[in-house]
């Protein structure tokens, strides 16, 4: 490219994901739409099932196939479409490029292997470097995520580390050929507070010093607020809004993100229900016709119920998929007044 600083570093363009099971096919993910600029951070917001994970598997190119295929759309890294490579050229880009930390590192660090030898395989698969150099080398990633005594506890095996220690062990393997994107799907969801705080301020110092792009997907707005600069919130496969994590925060412009604020528990709360976004998000097999959130929504109506909503634009660099986002908008500012 001529210039690759004229677009974003990501760009995912009108995606399509679906399940196949039998005869039948199942829309995971809907004419997905996002960007991710350059040393900046996404926040992918939305409850389990909204097509979060699914997503970011399609764009490291590991989706389950079968059942699981990209229907369409682009995927572009630097302005190049991942999905149009070529398996063998994915696979040079996969970890190079783009690397991922996935939720649980237990289950994804293989259990009688010493942790310096999974480390030191990206090393010798992708850079052809010799034994004794992709140890040192993995052994100095420890030391880069903070792990205490690395170079002795670098023969220990994963049952061996905690839960905060295992997940540090599996950003060093994300980032050992700095990758310039990188996915973290809820990567502190099985941490205790403390310790997710820490893995949350690792990821944003690495991030700073590698100037790199992170994609972080959760469903807790506190870990958005803590790391990111933009969010994007997906429901039923799809884009209900985008902005900036402060402005999104301050005053949401789509009911569905209204409910997820709203369901935040605190001091008002205690001793009673803690307040929920009401019924369920739709099945892939059952999905209402308009738009996808109508039937939990109160301010759905019969244009809603019978035609899908367009992603309006709200602000520069904002859009929500609602067509009531302004009453929505001045709803919410009425009520937190």
């Amino acid at each position: 490219m001529n210039n690759p600083r004229q677009h974003p570093l990501l760009h995912v363009e009108n995606l399509g994901i679906e399940f196949r099971s039998g005869d039948r096919r199942l829309p995971a993910v809907q004419n997905l739409s996002f960007s991710i600029e350059r040393g900046r951070t996404l926040a992918v917001l939305g409850e389990s099932g909204c097509g979060k994970s699914v997503t970011a598997k399609a764009i490291m190119g590991i989706l389950p196939t079968p059942p699981a295929r990209v229907t369409g759309g682009r995927v572009l890294l630097d302005g190049v479409d991942l999905l149009a490579l070529a398996p063998k050229a994915f696979r040079k880009v996969r970890g190079a490029d783009v690397a991922m930390v996935f939720q649980d590192a237990l289950s994804a660090l293989n259990p009688v292997v010493p942790v310096i030898r999974q480390i030191a395989e990206v090393y010798r698969i992708h850079r052809g470097a010799s034994r004794r150099d992709a140890e040192t080398a993995a052994v100095d990633m420890m030391r880069a995520v903070k792990i205490p005594d690395a170079a002795n506890r670098a023969r220990h095996y994963p049952f061996q580390f905690s839960g905060g220690m295992r997940q540090r062990i599996m950003i060093a393997m994300a980032l050992a050929l700095e990758p310039r994107l990188l996915i973290a799907d809820e990567p502190t969801t099985a941490l205790d507070v403390t310790v997710q705080a820490q893995i949350l301020d690792l990821l944003a110092e690495l991030q700073r010093e590698r100037d790199m792009s992170l994609m972080l997907i959760t469903h807790d707005l506190g870990v958005a607020a803590h790391i990111a600069e933009e969010a994007l919130v997906m429901y039923a496969g799809g884009a209900v809004e985008q902005a900036p994590i402060a402005e999104l925060l301050d005053r949401p412009a789509h009911p569905y993100t209204i409910g997820l604020l709203g369901s935040i528990p605190g001091p008002e709360h205690r001793g009673a229900d803690l307040p929920t976004i009401p019924g369920l998000p739709p099945q892939l097999d059952n999905r209402p016709t308009g738009c996808g959130f109508h039937p939990r929504c109160r301010f759905a109506t019969d244009l809603c119920r019978g035609e899908a909503p367009p992603a309006h634009r709200v602000s520069a660099g904002r859009t929500a998929a609602c067509h009531h986002w302004k009453e929505a908008m001045d709803d919410y500012q009425v009520a937190g007044a």
